[in-house]
């Protein structure tokens, strides 16, 4: 399950979303999600996921790969669903049983709601997927530096970032590395009741919290030996602009939006 988490990571490629700006990236990325959680209907929110397969298509990325990424998200859809059946007491009665009630309501909502996790990671993960590191870091600086008006740091502040963005897969195999060892030992992560498991998980952490702090001492001494301070005199390799890429990406993501909000009020009695 541990190795089945992808967030953070970077998979090179030269599609169509991989060349797009990344600043551009960000702030459809961040209107995609905004647009997710205002469908407010299954049109509304059948046309978003339809634009969503198109994304990912146009990214080349391998179907596992998003695939892989759902399997960590199950145990959450599972719980999710769950209270939805259990809270949710309007619509028509399906099932009853003792304390136990599911209408088609509910059944409904949390299909709905189990839909829109998924979509929500399918597109925030492409964001890291098809963006380098360095690339984000300077889109992040870009689009923040009218907050330096009130003296912030914001390339320090998207370098922090950027940084915790790409450990997360290191920190992933550490704890694989870790759980291994323990398993070696005799320790058992897998048998008794959820207690159990939670208090046999905890040995995990300190070794894995000073392996972090290490690596960050680590990085933060790499970066003083090169010299590295960052900040308004660094130059870039690579110069961002804009391309008919990022236009046409704008307008579509628009034309998505305004679709969203027409079939919003044309169905605003469905779920």
């Amino acid at each position: 399950m541990i190795k089945d988490i992808t967030i953070g990571q970077y998979f090179p490629g030269k599609s169509f979303i991989h060349n797009l700006d990344a600043r551009f990236k960000i702030i459809l990325t961040v209107a995609f999600l905004v647009l997710v959680f205002l469908c407010k209907n299954f049109w509304a929110l059948g046309v978003v996921w339809v634009f969503g397969v198109v994304i990912y298509l146009l990214s080349r990325l391998p179907v596992k790969l998003i695939l892989k990424s759902f399997k960590p998200l199950i145990p959450i859809i599972l719980l999710t669903t769950v209270l939805q059946l259990h809270y949710i007491n309007d619509g028509n009665v399906l099932f009853e049983w003792r304390f136990i009630l599911i209408t088609d309501k509910g059944i409904f909502t949390a299909i709905f709601i189990a839909a829109r996790i998924l979509l929500l990671l399918l597109v925030s993960s492409l964001l890291t997927y098809t963006t380098a590191p360095t690339d984000l870091t300077d889109a992040i600086e870009k689009l923040l530096s009218p907050l330096k008006i009130f003296k912030i740091e914001v390339h320090t502040f998207a370098m922090m970032m950027t940084i915790a963005l790409r450990f997360i897969p290191t920190l992933i195999d550490e704890i694989d590395r870790i759980m291994s060892a323990q398993k070696a030992r005799g320790a058992d992560f897998e048998s008794g009741n959820l207690i159990n498991r939670i208090k046999a998980l905890l040995p995990i952490f300190v070794p894995l919290f000073i392996s972090a702090f290490k690596r960050a001492i680590e990085l933060a001494d790499a970066m003083s030996c090169r010299c590295y301070t960052g900040g308004d005199n660094r130059t870039r390799m690579r110069q961002m602009k804009i391309s008919w890429r990022d236009i046409i990406a704008s307008v579509v993501t628009v034309l998505i939006i305004g679709g969203v909000m027409a079939l919003n009020i044309l169905f605003e009695n469905l779920i």
